[in-house]
């Protein structure tokens, strides 16, 4: 049995193999995530390739989200915004748009939003392109906290990222914000998605700590319509293992709850 809620899954070095990607979408990757902050559009354009013949072989309809950077600076291997900059949407985003337009990606995650100025920013530059995409806004500003409710309202849906978040607020925080931000999504039926260090240990590890396993069962308890990986399954060592992991926790999270109501995020694909 499937859960209902989602597993999105980003790409990397560590899932570009063809197999890699099949057994995870046999273990319930639900939807993928291409983080345009690394790799070129050569790397970019073989994953939306493999992971759409991969689909098509399983009969599954796999969604793709183009994750744009947005105004950041890069140390190392970590990352801050960039607040000197008058727009959240760069130049490398809209040239970075125009490749997920001609992919025909099907979602387009937009960094640093801090209002609903800059989702309409996008969504404008979307249709001067001809193209129809829904946005996801990413919430790891301040900023986007005192305006969530103007940027749910003109949003396809919300992603949590807790990791810069968590640069932005106290870190202690960040549960009840995460629980506030889900119930304002679910309360207008706009998908949300909890995202970072869901199960970060296992970028090395073969197994999970227990307060990860009870991050993602809160996760869903609370309303996550999808929950999801980034470094785990983009450089880790065992991304097979923690899409199988996180699908057991969600199903048995799901046993637990009564009366659920999932907003997934494929009823809005318009492409394979």
């Amino acid at each position: 049995m499937n859960s209902k809620a989602q597993i999105v899954v980003t790409l990397g070095p560590a899932t570009k193999d063809r197999e890699i990607i099949k057994q995870m979408m046999m273990h319930q990757m639900d939807i993928v995530r291409l983080n345009f902050s690394w790799g070129n559009y050569t790397e970019h354009e073989g994953y939306i390739k493999t992971v759409r013949e991969v689909a098509r072989e399983l009969g599954k309809i796999i969604p793709i989200i183009q994750d744009l950077s947005g105004p950041r600076i890069q140390i190392g291997a970590t990352h801050v915004f960039d607040s000197a900059k008058e727009t959240i949407l760069t130049e490398k985003d809209l040239r970075d748009l125009d490749v997920g337009i001609k992919q025909k990606v099907d979602y387009i995650a937009m960094s640093y939003v801090g209002d609903a100025n800059d989702v309409l920013t996008l969504i404008e530059e979307i249709k001067k392109r001809g193209a129809d995409i829904p946005v996801i806004s990413k919430i790891e500003r301040k900023k986007a906290l005192d305006n969530i409710d103007e940027i749910i309202n003109v949003s396809d849906g919300i992603m949590i990222a807790r990791g810069d978040l968590g640069e932005a607020i106290p870190i202690e925080q960040i549960p009840f914000v995460e629980k506030d931000i889900i119930e304002k999504c679910k309360s207008v039926h706009k998908p949300v998605i909890t995202a970072t260090q869901m199960m970060i240990s296992m970028t090395d590890n073969i197994a999970p700590t227990r307060a990860e396993i009870t991050d993602i069962a809160y996760a869903i308890m609370n309303g996550s319509d999808a929950v999801m990986l980034s470094e785990e399954t983009a450089i880790g060592k065992y991304p097979v293992e923690v899409v199988k992991i996180m699908e057991r926790v969600i199903l048995e999270s799901e046993k637990h709850l009564k009366n659920f109501i999932i907003n997934p995020l494929h009823v809005k694909i318009v492409n394979l």
